[in-house]
């Protein structure tokens, strides 16, 4: 619905803003073919948005909707998501919203490698597994690594974190959250949630 409610959107500000020719770039294979009439709306729920999506249509000269991998699409995902979080009565007047193109790539899975090559757990699982304190800690460390671990349990060499509804999210190092991160963002994972969901998962401070 999020996907559908972001094509409306898009459609009603095209027809404000007075465009006669529009090239509508979506990653949902079913929306694109539902809206051209090649594929059957099976779901009723989503009957009302595809004869409205049509109606509009009508408004203009020419309309074209083009499929493009998910991979490539990222922006529209994003604008997806926003669109679901905005209500649009016809009666109000929504903004278009303002897109800056940058020269240089964002780095969105960008994790920061440890300094000193040891995962930032380290000191969790090694007073787990031994009761041992790094050296030269002070007083305070070795009381807020104990503090600590009362939220961490080790399963082999595994380290675990527990949530407060007593589920366990695995301690993963830098090199395995980039791999983890990249493999989420290019949709390894399967289903296909909005952005906000997906940020929600895997933005845990190193947990998975």
């Amino acid at each position: 619905m999020a996907e559908y409610e972001a094509c409306i959107l898009g459609l009603k500000m095209a027809i404000d803003m007075n465009v006669h020719e529009l090239l509508v770039i979506g990653d949902s294979d079913l929306l694109i073919h539902q809206v051209q009439g090649e594929w059957a709306v099976k779901n009723p729920k989503i009957t009302p948005y595809v004869q409205y999506i049509q109606k509009l249509c009508k408004r203009f000269r020419k309309i074209e909707f083009r499929h493009t991998p998910r991979t490539q699409n990222e922006l529209a995902d994003a604008l997806a998501t926003i669109a679901s979080m905005i209500k649009h009565p016809d009666t109000s007047y929504i903004d278009p919203v303002d897109i800056d193109v940058k020269e240089q790539p964002v780095h969105c899975s960008h994790v920061e490698a440890e300094p000193d090559g040891l995962p930032w757990y380290f000191d969790i699982k090694k007073y787990l597994e031994t009761g041992a304190y790094p050296e030269n800690a002070t007083f305070n460390q070795k009381k807020s690594i104990r503090r600590m671990t009362l939220n961490f349990f080790a399963s082999g060499e595994i380290l675990y974190r527990r949530t407060p509804d007593l589920g366990l999210l695995r301690c993963v190092d830098a090199k395995e959250a980039t791999k983890l991160l990249e493999q989420k963002h290019a949709g390894v994972c399967g289903t296909h949630m909005n952005g906000l969901t997906l940020a929600r998962k895997i933005l845990r401070a190193g947990y998975f």
